[in-house]
């Protein structure tokens, strides 16, 4: 067998890919050996004689798997853990994401007229002061509170 690395060399510069992915078709070995110019190498890729071998990639599968397991709370144990709590979610969107949601009930109610523009600004008020841990809390307290404020 006859050394190609030149012809592999020319051939990879040729398909723009590395020497390990140049591909010589066996059967025709002694035309792939006869071609020493560039010209006669692009000829041999045209006709299907020299390929690329595909570029291979790395399987996201297995991650996939992972972060859908992380989003219902699998793999989050102390022992994962490498950061403080405020590194890990930070406070203030936790905050956010609180109050939006506790904000966005109450101008529901206003607006399908379960509370009156009185209530619904004295629980805006509280729900700002961080009296509410949750929307859950925010709705208790409104059927407890509805009654004594009217």
């Amino acid at each position: 067998m006859s050394d190609l690395a030149s012809q592999k060399r020319i051939a990879a510069a040729i398909l723009k890919c590395g020497v390990n992915r140049v591909w010589f078709d066996p059967e025709r070995q002694a035309d792939i050996e006869a071609a020493i110019s560039r010209n006669d190498l692009r000829e041999l890729v045209t006709e299907g004689a020299i390929k690329a071998h595909p570029v291979k990639g790395n399987s996201r599968g297995r991650a996939r798997v992972r972060i859908a397991k992380r989003s219902y709370g699998h793999r989050k144990g102390q022992g994962r853990r490498k950061g403080a709590a405020g590194a890990r979610g930070s406070s203030k969107r936790a905050w956010i994401r609180k109050i939006r949601a506790q904000r966005r009930v109450l101008r529901e109610m206003r607006a399908d007229g379960s509370i009156d523009r009185s209530l619904y600004r004295v629980m805006y008020r509280r729900a700002s002061g961080g009296q509410f841990r949750s929307v859950s809390h925010l709705t208790s307290h409104m059927d407890t509170t509805a009654g004594r404020m009217r």
